[in-house]
């Protein structure tokens, strides 16, 4: 409805009791004389004569009203804002500042901690879903202002390769969904910089996105996580690089555990960080040391710059245990350890956090032959130990259990005295000799040298079986060497101790063969007792094969040419025999074969033999001379 306003000015001077007039600038002043009582008559009868429209008040306060509103030009789609007015159970009312309030359905407003985030007074952008509706009201929609206005800033996003915010809400087929103000699609492939296998652990987190495709039209927004990821560590690298030295000190965080190390993020790049550089002690795998995410620091031990590979350690930010080791644990110390693992030579001991020390199995009993640590000890056991050897560079520590225990070879020796006879079962036999049993726990050796004075035993098995009881003499207790050294020959008087007074050299004997080989003959002077002819000794005449002269279990008759006594060896000859019978001079010849002791008998008949053949050459040659 429209009011004159000079009318208006009439009234109000009529009802101040005096008159009202208007100057040229539209200040009203208000007066009580006649003069301005008659000039408001005046301007009365002047408005009564505005024409038609003025009759009808009413009719013209709508027609302002609709051209107001036509003046702000709303029409369906418009994003506008505007003013809380109620709130009531399912709508909101919101005054835009038209010819009617706009509706809202509540439930488009967030409830937070469990209260409805709207009251009076909030301005809201809103979208225009209906001009009107069946009852006169603008229906409104805050959901739709609110995906026109993310539309609006992922598009700029996009075209200016910015990032955007998002909650990431739930677990889709090939990713993720996640709200940005509407719902884009994450891939899985662009979640991390290495592929995700759980998922479920990034719903609910805030990140910031980039925009990889966006299509307004069919509403599909693919948004990247790691294309941002891989820009933020590509510069990390950079100053990465650029502070990366050996033997400096870096922060990182453990990124991936596998079974010979762990991988460290310096920034940027990842640094090897290998298991045995985890700890002095020793670590079985590296989740004992270190779990997924922890943040360490490292120190720089090898880069490889043209490789960009990086070497890390984690010990060796601490002292090195070794260095004090030979102070720590001198030479003779007795102390506790606990076994920490097995070895088939042995059982190792773990002294202090990064020192070990190894028990050969040779010391872990004086008289149990041990084949393997865990006849004695298992691992986790605690046992006592003294110390036997450091050697920090090598970092080594060798360990005695026996010696820790009184030490029965002491006992032995001074029991089993050189010359004892004892009798005992054969324990074991070996190439080199057979073990007796002496007491238990302790075995003697009898060495094959030691079965006879005599006989040639090429192996023990031709003369002992396993369990035989046998008669022998000790020879002799060592006990640094843990030795027993026993005889079965010296229990009968050396033979060969008086044998050159019974068979002196010059000397000739009826000999049978016993052996033929291709250079001589082997041949019994009397039981155990064997001589050789070399095959240059056999005859006066030219022998190629001993088969030429003889055979085995013939009797010939030989003259000793000389014995070694330690060597147990005697050599004969058959052609001396045979030049003595024809009565040849012999002298110089035994001269020559008696002359040096030390000349071998390979030697020694060599040079015979070219003595005993050159007669025989001359005659030869005077026979052609003669044809």
């Amino acid at each position: 409805m429209k009011f004159s306003f000079n009318n208006l000015l009439a009234a109000d001077a009529q009802t101040s009791g005096g008159a009202s007039s208007k100057r040229a600038d539209g200040v009203i002043v208000v007066s009580l004389t006649k003069a301005q009582q008659e000039a408001a008559r005046i301007a009365s009868l002047f408005d009564a004569a505005e024409g038609a429209k003025a009759a009808n008040p009413a009719a013209e306060f709508e027609n302002l009203f609709e051209a107001s509103v036509k003046e702000r030009d709303f029409k369906l789609g418009d994003v506008v804002k505007g003013i809380v007015v109620e709130v009531q159970t399912d709508y909101v009312l919101v005054d835009i500042n038209y010819k009617s309030e706009g509706l809202i359905p509540i439930n488009e407003f967030r409830v937070v901690d469990g209260v409805r985030e709207v009251k009076p007074g909030d301005e809201v952008e809103v979208y225009i879903d209906r001009v009107e509706n069946e009852n006169g009201m603008v229906v409104l929609s805050k959901d739709k202002a609110d995906m026109m206005r993310a539309w609006n800033d992922i598009s700029r996003a996009a075209e200016n390769e910015e990032l955007i915010e998002g909650t990431i809400i739930a677990k889709v087929k090939g990713g993720l969904s996640v709200d940005i103000g509407v719902k884009a699609f994450l891939p899985g492939s662009q979640i991390d910089l290495r592929p995700v296998r759980n998922m479920d652990i990034y719903i609910g987190k805030k990140y910031k996105f980039k925009v990889i495709k966006f299509n307004k039209k069919r509403g599909n927004i693919v948004l990247s996580r790691r294309a941002l990821l891989e820009e933020e560590r590509e510069n990390l690298r950079t100053q990465t690089l650029d502070a990366m030295k050996e033997g400096s000190i870096v922060q990182g965080i453990v990124k991936n555990i596998t079974d010979y190390g762990a991988f460290i993020d310096l920034g940027g790049m990842d640094g090897l960080l290998h298991i045995t550089d985890m700890s002095w002690g020793r670590v079985k795998h590296p989740s004992e040391v270190i779990t997924l995410g922890d943040e360490i620091k490292v120190m720089v031990l090898k880069y490889d710059q043209e490789k960009e590979r990086v070497s890390l350690g984690l010990k060796q930010l601490q002292q090195d245990p070794w260095e004090a080791a030979l102070a720590q644990f001198p030479v003779g110390t007795k102390l506790k350890g606990k076994i920490v693992s097995l070895a088939d030579y042995g059982a190792f001991v773990e002294l202090a956090e990064g020192v070990e020390g190894l028990i050969h199995v040779s010391e872990m009993s004086w008289t149990k032959r041990v084949k393997h640590p865990s006849q004695i000890i298992n691992v986790g056991d605690e046992v006592d130990v003294q110390v036997l050897d450091v050697d920090s560079t090598a970092r080594r520590i060798s360990l005695g259990m026996k010696q820790l225990m009184a030490n029965p070879w002491v006992e032995l020796k001074n029991s089993y005295l050189p010359g004892t006879i004892i009798e005992g079962e054969v324990r074991s036999i070996t190439d080199f000799g057979i073990f007796v049993g002496v007491e238990d726990g302790i075995d003697g050796l009898v060495h094959i040298s030691d079965f006879s004075w005599t006989k040639r035993v090429n192996h023990p098995s031709e003369m002992f079986t396993k369990g035989q009881k046998i008669r022998s003499v000790v020879l002799g207790v060592d006990i640094e060497q843990e030795r027993f050294s026993l005889g079965i020959k010296q229990l009968e008087a050396d033979p060969w101790a008086n044998i050159d007074t019974k068979y002196g050299v010059g000397t000739q004997h009826d000999v049978k063969v016993v052996k033929l080989a291709d250079f001589g003959v082997f041949v019994e002077l009397e039981a155990d007792i064997e001589g050789l002819i070399h095959i240059s000794e056999l005859s006066t005449d030219r022998i190629n094969k001993a088969e030429e002269f003889c055979k085995p279990d013939d009797m010939i008759k030989a003259e000793i040419i000389s014995i070694d006594r330690d060597a147990r060896k005697i050599g004969l000859s058959a052609k001396l025999v045979k030049l003595r019978e024809q009565k040849a001079d012999v002298d110089d010849y035994v001269k020559k074969l008696t002359s040096k002791s030390s000349t071998s008998f390979g030697d020694l008949f060599g040079d015979a033999f070219k003595a005993a053949a050159a007669p025989t050459a001359d005659a030869a040659a005077e026979k052609k001379e003669g044809e």
